[in-house]
């Protein structure tokens, strides 16, 4: 891969993720909820509502949690693949947000520079302006698609179209749990297109049910250069380790 390629799309591809991610953990469920039931008739506009409320209460009952993230990302086109893995521990306190220390890393030092830190630092930006890639009507227009099943669960199809083209933005369908009101499942792609290297990104998540809050499960972004070859940046968000209120309150102890 020639070096000019490479600082053409390798630096977006991590952008292009982003939205993911930023969207995944913008609606983690609290704990307490009663068990699933069919979806009732609510319109696109009462789902979001649900939504925005549930965050609200997350953001009340998920005081910390800590998990060892595991980054990858594939490069192939011209006769040649290219890879790089790495290990992330991710602490989150609600007082303090997030933090992120690299734990190791292997395969082309070009790709963990370039792509997979780029990821970790623009997560970082997200995060410190959630307003920006909320689920909200603020940010996004909505309509109800239909009615799904998602891991045994009821859930809502929504598609999401951007009101701008936020570089943390997105556009596709998410799945909405239909008891917990949390965002278990999306097929999107980046609101704006992060470079013209780059033709199209598609992005894949899921989330997964832990200690009672819906958290970042699997994501996986894959990104078609303009000019020939595909790259496929994944993220396993490992075990997690939550800790509840009332301990987060006496300092973990």
């Amino acid at each position: 891969m020639s070096s000019s390629l490479a600082r053409g799309f390798i630096a977006p591809l991590a952008i292009g993720l982003v939205p993911a991610i930023a969207l995944a953990q913008s609606s983690v469920q609290p704990a307490g909820q009663k068990a699933a039931q069919a979806p009732s008739s609510l319109t696109a506009a009462e789902i979001v509502h649900q939504v925005e409320r549930h965050t609200q209460a997350r953001l009340d009952e998920l005081r910390q949690f800590k998990a060892l993230r595991h980054y990858a990302v594939e490069y192939r086109g011209f006769g040649h693949t290219v890879d790089a893995k790495m290990d992330v521990e991710i602490s989150y306190d609600a007082a303090t947000g997030k933090s992120f220390r690299i734990v190791s890393q292997n395969g082309s030092n070009l790709l963990c520079d370039k792509v997979l830190k780029r990821a970790v630092d623009s997560e970082k930006e997200a995060s410190q302006d959630k307003g920006s890639t909320a689920l909200s009507e603020s940010n996004y227009s909505f309509s109800l698609l239909g009615t799904d099943t998602v891991n045994g669960r009821p859930a809502y199809i929504l598609h999401e179209e951007p009101l701008r083209e936020g570089k943390f933005l997105t556009r596709g369908k998410i799945w909405i749990d239909a008891q917990d009101f949390a965002v278990v499942k999306m097929e999107t792609e980046p609101a704006k297109n992060p470079s013209f290297w780059i033709s199209r990104t598609s992005i894949s998540s899921s989330s997964v049910k832990t200690d009672g809050f819906w958290l970042p499960g699997k994501t996986r972004s894959e990104t078609k250069v303009r000019i020939g070859g595909t790259a496929v940046l994944t993220i396993d968000y490992g075990t997690y380790q939550v800790v509840p209120a009332e301990m987060a309150g006496l300092g973990g102890k």
